[in-house]
């Protein structure tokens, strides 16, 4: 893998790395067609699309009785696995829970701020080249510490679905589980259909003709974020080792043909160093033709910064998903970085731990959004609300400021409703 440096990168190059998107713009009108399709037709559709897009005949979407009997029949070692997995999600999200809060009154005023769970939520669970139980339990579990009442999992059909991943939804809380992929699962979600209840928000990562329908539905229902493929972009210097900084490319690489990684380094001899480590771990790897796609594509590679400065500079601009730092002052340069999804800090912290089971999620914002949006949190599934309660004291403060207000409206009701409660 060669190594470029940043100051020497063209117009076109800078464009790939720094205006990724999650390439939905080609197929938004297939998508539209679709989720419209399932609004109108319900199961009807759902049956006609899965015959369509997954090749199965389907007659009872519901399986959750399948997740509950996967829970019991797989691996103890591997049940064990997803119950610690899920104990430290969990745990994770419980210290996101906000508290109801008020304002002591004073002058006769009392403010404050509740939060409400929403009533249900969908999860979306992809399917295709991998299982992963892993996103069930970072989407279901955050919903269920929230306090929703009714979590449904949405997952590709198949003649077998995966039964860790039927399993993981089982453990993680899930009220009901649907064998409904792509497009049409989003649609079922934020409409409902005979067989399917609607919800009210829909989280998880998929494809790009998820990823297409949440932004058609969006508005109706809420979303999380529209997801594109999975990024890295390691920053290090001479004292990380190269090959734990390749295993980390690798390792985000091996999610998508398009996936973005990048490991920028201010020090030449370490950045041939991984990009001759990436060369060499690539063909170890079971999945080495996805790898060495995502490798290949221009929003991928490896950067030679003039300084660290410039490194940093470099990192804000790309706001990855994730961010793997491993350098000397590690802690002090975490601390001159603000765009990203997650950061994992020195040696022992691969992002496998937070893809896993360390307990923060790993439904994180990519295309650069990380500059103005967060991960998946306990705050996707709760609606805040504010309360004041005034005296006839706390309004009488205030009425003059309201009433000068309203009139400078033109809202003379508004002053009205002020000034009657004060009438003889």
């Amino acid at each position: 893998m060669d190594v470029q440096s940043i100051s020497d990168l063209s117009d076109r190059r800078r464009r790939a790395l720094f205006e990724r998107d999650s390439g939905i713009g080609e197929i938004r009108e297939d998508v539209a067609e679709i989720v419209e399709t399932v609004h109108h037709d319900g199961d009807d559709a759902l049956r006609e699309f899965s015959r369509r897009f997954d090749d199965v005949e389907i007659e009872d979407f519901d399986v959750t009785e399948q997740a509950v009997a996967a829970y019991e029949s797989i691996d103890d070692e591997v049940r064990e696995a997803i119950e610690t997995a899920a104990a430290n999600i969990r745990a994770f999200h419980e210290r996101q829970v906000p508290e109801d809060w008020s304002v002591e009154p004073s002058e006769g005023r009392e403010l404050g701020r509740k939060y409400y769970p929403l009533d249900s939520a969908g999860v979306y669970a992809p399917g295709g080249t991998a299982a992963y139980p892993s996103s069930v339990l970072m989407g279901v579990v955050p919903a269920k510490v929230a306090g929703v009442e009714h979590v449904a999992v949405a997952t590709p059909p198949a003649e077998e679905i995966n039964p860790v991943t039927m399993a993981a939804m089982h453990a993680a809380g899930a009220d009901a589980v649907y064998q409904i992929g792509g497009a049409q699962a989003i649609a079922a979600l934020a409409y409902g259909t005979e067989s399917v209840d609607p919800v009210d928000v829909i989280v998880g990562p998929g494809n790009r003709w998820v990823t297409a329908a949440k932004a058609e539905v969006r508005g109706d229902v809420r979303i999380d974020m529209l997801a594109g493929p999975s990024e890295v972009l390691t920053l290090t210097d001479a004292s990380a080792d190269p090959e734990i900084v390749a295993a980390e490319v690798i390792a985000q690489a091996e999610h998508d043909p398009n996936a973005g990684v990048v490991a920028v380094t201010p020090d030449a001899d370490h950045a041939q160093a991984v990009a001759d480590e990436i060369d060499r771990q690539t063909p170890a790897r079971e999945r080495e033709d996805i790898v060495r796609e995502a490798l290949d594509n221009d929003a991928s590679g490896v950067f030679l910064a003039d300084s660290m400065d410039e490194a940093v500079a470099f990192s804000e601009d790309y706001a990855p998903e994730h961010i793997f730092v491993h350098a000397e002052s590690e802690r002090d340069l975490l601390d001159r970085i603000t765009n990203y999804g997650s950061a994992f800090v020195g040696e022992f912290t691969p992002v496998a731990a937070g893809d896993y089971a360390s307990g923060t999620n790993h439904v994180l914002p990519t295309g650069g959004s990380a500059k103005i949006a967060s991960g998946l949190s306990v705050d996707d599934f709760i609606r805040p609300a504010t309360y004041q309660q005034l005296s006839e004291e706390g309004l009488g403060t205030l009425r003059e400021t309201i009433t000068t207000l309203a009139n400078a409206e033109g809202l003379e009701a508004h002053a009205q409703s002020v000034e009657t409660r004060f009438d003889d």
